[in-house]
Parts: structure tokens; sequence; C-alpha cells
């Protein structure tokens, strides 16, 4: 199975630690990543994703990113905005969008410590696929 990883550089610092577990939990599952592309940030992930699933060499997508609060409330618009996204193109294209995507209302250090949900993110993935594969079966 080919899935492909969409990283915000927005917050790269965290972003990039999110990116190196995505790709190593995708090693261990033995998904294959085909392809890494990097938006600016979170809010720019949705005309990619659509790209990227497409693509027939692509069976689902992981988007990665932190959404830090800042002094206004726009970390909460833009986690709205990109959760809907996902989950929209996932359903009109029949194939699974991981939510990597931490916040809002965190700050950076609680960024950092939810790294992990890149790994999450692509677990659901991968588990997605071999679920839908089952359907396609029956």
């Amino acid at each position: 199975m080919k899935i492909a990883l969409v990283v915000s550089e927005f917050n790269f610092d965290v972003t990039s630690l999110m990116l190196a577990r995505a790709q190593a939990h995708a090693a261990f599952l033995g998904a294959e990543v085909s392809h890494v592309v990097h938006v600016p940030g979170v809010f720019d992930m949705g005309p990619v994703v659509k790209r990227l699933l497409r693509r027939k060499d692509v069976d689902g997508v992981v988007i990665l990113g932190a959404v830090i609060k800042g002094e206004t409330k726009h970390d909460e618009a833009i986690m709205g905005a990109v959760t809907k996204i996902a989950a929209d193109l996932a359903v009109q294209f029949e194939k699974p969008v991981g939510l990597g995507v931490t916040g809002p209302g965190m700050d950076r250090m609680q960024a950092l410590d939810r790294i992990d949900n890149a790994k999450n993110a692509v677990e659901s993935v991968v588990r997605s696929i071999v679920a839908l594969k089952k359907l396609d079966e029956t």
C-alpha cells in the first residue's frame, strides 16, 4: 500500500519531528511513503491532498501539522476548516485521510508532547486502507 504525507512547514521544529515519526511508523507497518509534500501551513493542505487522492498510486494521505494558539482564535478556525476539508475529501475520493494535525488551544510545549499523533494518523490510514480492501473483496 502507498500513502502520501502532507506536512506543514509552519512550526517546522514540531512538524519535522512529526514527519520522522510518520515515516518510521509507515515503514514499520509495511506501507510505502510514495510522496512527501511540504506546504506553507495547515490551511494550505486542501488542494494538495485533493490532487494526491486523485492519483492511482496513492491509497491514502496523512496530513501533519501543529496549530499553536496565538493571541486570537485563529487556531480554532484553522482546525475547523482543515478537519472538514480532510473528512470531505476522504468521502469524495473513498480514500482515508489521516488527521495528524494537533491543536487547537495548545502551546509549543504541548505541540512537542503530541508529535506521536503523526504515528497515530499513519496507523489510522493503514488500517482504513486494509478495511476498504476487504470490503472490495466481498
